[in-house]
């Protein structure tokens, strides 16, 4: 991959989003990767595991993106729940499985993939999270629920032992 340094971009709302609730003190160094603009979900992949021996490091690979993201749909207010749910519940199954093949193959192989995702950026970050964990790592799925009743807010921690192991901010 090629890569360069933007000293002058801040961090995105995907990266200070979450960064907002596991660390609210902001006590912890950060560095935003962005996704390549033309990537596909096999790049996204390679991306994961390209990162993977930062970990060896200490340092913690966030994804962030949504499982869910039709944001036309969000805006018409169309609230269609079922469809949402039946993708994530597809996804969980097959994080919880390690199925990287059916999760890259998402577009092919999930129920409404396309239409959960009419472009694929917001799943992508999920690509490279698991990318960058070991084939031993067990995946857990971090409930979300669903916002607008399209918007499913589900994420999935690679290799973290308990939820305990989440340094989860007090979000009041």
């Amino acid at each position: 991959f090629e890569v360069s340094l933007d000293e002058h971009r801040g961090l995105d709302h995907g990266a200070w989003v979450p960064l907002r609730y596991l660390f609210a003190q902001a006590d912890v160094p950060v560095f935003q990767v962005s996704l390549p603009h033309d990537i596909d979900a096999p790049g996204a992949l390679r991306l994961g595991q390209a990162l993977a021996p930062l970990r060896e490091r200490g340092v913690l690979i966030i994804g962030s993106g949504s499982l869910t993201h039709n944001l036309y749909e969000f805006r018409q207010h169309i609230r269609d729940p079922e469809y949402a749910q039946e993708f994530a519940d597809w996804i969980h199954d097959a994080a919880l499985a390690r199925d990287v093949e059916a999760l890259v193959h998402y577009r092919r192989r999930a129920p409404h993939a396309e239409r959960a995702h009419p472009t694929e950026e917001h799943y992508l970050p999920l690509l490279v999270a698991l990318g960058a964990s070991s084939d031993t790592d067990a995946a857990r799925r971090i409930e979300g629920g669903m916002t607008y009743g399209v918007l499913s807010m589900d994420s999935f921690a690679f290799g973290l032992a308990e939820a305990g192991s989440l340094p989860l901010a007090d979000a009041a």
